[in-house]
Order: structure tokens, then C-alpha cells, then sequence
């Protein structure tokens, strides 16, 4: 895969924003710890900007498919790079912290959206499921050592000396870009515009089977990011390793789930691996000893990598014209889901405490897994074998 000039600059530029977003998270996530001690501001500080990426979602997303792809990513590094950049000044009030995330956030669907439409054409159909595999599995191992760098340098480093270190990633990631990726045709010659990306996400949302789809790849996930989000408040010492055990059980998820499995047998395994990604964080009600809770998480993040599955599934049921878009609408959905379930999981902790609200966000997880698992079974039969 590598050996795709271009897709070696998306991978890149990826990896280097994935590095960017896991030391600004965590280091704005501990400002808001040490400044408000609340678990509601602390959750919504690391996922507060992906609540916003709905808004690009539904505005501007047709651009993904209706402008040059190139050009567009690159604008909207740059402007990542901005927001970045001006989280490091010193003494900076949190609502205006808060507003920046909120910038990036309704942009980085945009984002997303130019770069996984760019991903189709430059890797061959047979490849992109091992392309996204690839890329989540970096996304894992990225935010393992993410997460632990960032708890060490927090040691040493006030958050806003972290937040240039962040900067200077996303300043690699847009150069990476920028040497290493052509320009694309545009996939549709319609304008661009509120009123196109309307309708294609309308005619996305009528179809039944693209709805269950995106339901069971936005919700129960983010439920479970909301238990992630309550680690700093749940145990602030350790809550570092507890997000690095998460991401190196997805990275593993990813790795088995998108090298080793096929198609079909990836389908297979999609309920399992929803219903892995859930059950363990039950634990966290009989607060556990830190192994059990390391272990626990690790095992739970496995199941992350359900969504593979998923995404193929979507891709096969979704035309060639409007796939940028599309997969532009499932990513924000997912982040935006990523930022309610930080919500939802901060609210419970408020009145249950960090340790039971980790539990019952987990339980609802579940309980939406299973009420849906009889319609996406009987979905994947076709959608895998197209995808094959």
C-alpha cells in the first residue's frame, strides 16, 4: 500500500493529524480537569469540536464530491493548523478554547470527507477496506503512543507548550500533502452548495438500509468514547494508561479484523465485535483494581474495529458519484456521536459518579446493538457479497 506515492502522503498527513488531535485532546482535557474539576467540562473538552463536525456535515459537505479534493484538503489543514496553533497562547479564557474546538470541528468533516473520497480513487476498489484498515490500525497506535507521550510531557511541559508540539504535527501533515498528492477530477460537475448537500444527505437518511447502517456505526460507539472520555475524572493518575490500553485494543481489533479476516467472514464477525466493544466496561461499576481496568478496556477496543465491516457494507450500497460525501457524513456522524456520547456519559457522571456512569453508557451501548442486530444481519448477507 505504501508504495502508492499518493496514497503514502494521505497516510502521512493522516497520521501526522492523528498525532496532533491525541496530544491537544489530552492536554486540553487536563487544563479543563486542574482548572474546573467537573467530569461534564472535562468529557466535552476532548470531543467538544466533534459535535460541531454534524453542522459541516449538513452544509458543506457536497464539496467533497463537487470541488477539487486536493485544493479543498489542504485549505482546511491550513486551517486546522490556525486553530491549533491558537490553543498554545497563554491564558487563553476556556469559552474561546471551547469556540476553537468548535471551528475545527465543523470543518473537519470537510476534511475527512476530500480525504477518504480522495482514498477511492487513488487505491484500487479491491484495496480500500485494507487501506481504511490500515489507516485505523495507525489511528490506534498513533493515540497509544499519543496518550502515553502526552501524559509524560505534561510532566515536564505546561498544556500550551503541548499545544505547539501539536501545531508543529499538523504543519507536517499539510506538507505531506501537499508534495505528495495530485489533483483529482471532480466526481460531480453540480455546484457545490447547501442545497445539493441537503439532498444527497436526504436521499442518504430515506434509504433504510444506509440508515441502520450509519445508526450502528454512530451510536453505539460513541457511547462507548464517552466512557473513555470519564478517565480523567474516573482516575486522573492512570487515566493516560487507561487510553492508551483503548487504543492499542483497537489498533489490535484493526490489525486481526482488516489483514486476516475476508469479507464475508468480517460480516460475520460484526455483532460479536459491537457487543465486544461494549460488554467489558461493565466492570467499571464494581470500580476494578487498574489491571482489571486496563485489561477491560483493552479487550472492549477490540471491538472498535466493527466498524470495517460496516463501512463496506456502506460502500457497496452507496453510487460511485456521491461516495466522498457519504463517507464525509458516516465519519462527522461518528465524531459527532463521539462528542454526545461525551456529553451523555459527563451528565451521568454528574449524578452517578464517573465509575457507574461508564457502566450504564455501556448498557445503553448494548442494548442498541442487539435491538438492531436482526436488520444488520440480514443486510450484510448481500452487501458483503458485493463488496467481495
Amino acid at each position: 500500500m505504501l508504495a502508492n506515492h499518493e496514497f503514502a502522503g494521505l497516510y502521512v498527513s493522516f497520521t501526522a493529524t492523528t498525532a496532533a488531535s491525541t496530544l491537544s485532546g489530552y492536554a486540553l482535557g487536563t487544563l479543563v480537569q486542574v482548572q474546573t474539576s467537573s467530569p461534564l467540562l472535562t468529557a466535552l473538552s476532548m470531543y467538544a469540536g466533534t459535535l460541531a463536525t454534524v453542522l459541516g456535515a449538513l452544509t458543506l459537505m457536497s464539496i467533497a464530491d463537487t470541488a477539487r479534493p486536493r485544493r479543498v484538503l489542504l485549505a482546511l489543514q491550513g486551517l486546522s493548523l490556525a486553530t491549533v496553533a491558537a490553543q498554545a497562547v497563554p491564558g487563553l479564557p476556556l469559552p474561546v478554547r471551547f469556540g476553537l474546538l468548535l471551528i475545527t470541528g465543523f470543518f473537519a468533516s470537510l476534511g475527512t470527507g476530500a480525504r477518504l473520497g480522495l482514498l477511492s480513487e487513488v487505491v484500487p476498489a479491491n484495496r480500500y477496506a485494507l487501506a481504511r484498515s490500515l489507516m485505523n490500525i495507525t489511528s490506534g497506535g498513533t493515540a497509544v503512543i499519543g496518550f502515553t507521550v502526552a501524559a509524560f510531557l505534561l510532566r515536564f511541559l505546561d498544556p500550551d507548550q503541548v499545544f505547539l508540539i501539536s501545531a508543529a504535527l499538523v504543519g507536517a501533515g499539510l506538507l505531506a500533502t501537499a508534495v505528495s498528492v495530485r489533483e483529482h477530477s471532480v466526481r460531480l460537475t453540480r455546484r457545490p452548495g447547501l442545497a445539493r448537500t441537503w439532498a444527497t444527505n436526504a436521499a442518504l437518511m430515506r434509504q433504510a438500509d444506509q440508515r441502520v447502517l450509519l445508526v450502528n456505526l454512530w451510536v453505539p460507539n460513541g457511547l462507548i468514547v464517552g466512557c473513555e472520555a470519564l478517565f480523567l475524572s474516573y482516575d486522573s493518575t492512570h487515566a493516560g494508561l487507561l487510553l492508551a490500553a483503548g487504543a492499542g485494543g483497537m489498533l489490535a481489533g484493526d490489525l486481526t479484523v482488516g489483514r486476516f479476516l475476508t469479507a464475508p467472514q468480517r460480516a460475520r464477525w460484526a455483532l460479536g465485535l459491537r457487543v465486544l466493544l461494549a460488554a467489558p466496561f461493565l466492570v467499571f461499576a464494581l470500580h476494578p483494581p487498574l489491571v482489571v481496568g486496563v485489561v477491560a478496556v483493552f479487550c472492549a477496543s477490540v471491538g472498535y474495529a466493527a466498524t470495517l465491516p460496516l463501512q463496506e457494507k456502506l460502500l457497496a450500497v452507496t453510487a460511485q458519484g456521491v461516495r466522498g460525501q457519504v463517507q464525509g457524513v458516516e465519519s462527522a456522524g461518528r465524531m459527532t456521536w463521539q462528542g454526545l456520547g461525551a456529553g451523555i456519559a459527563g451528565v451521568l457522571a454528574q449524578g452517578l459518579g464517573p465509575a457507574v456512569a461508564i457502566a450504564v453508557a455501556a448498557g445503553i451501548s448494548l442494548m442498541i446493538t442487539f435491538g438492531t442486530a436482526g436488520r444488520v444481519r440480514r443486510l450484510g448477507n448481500g452487501a458483503s457479497q458485493a463488496t467481495s
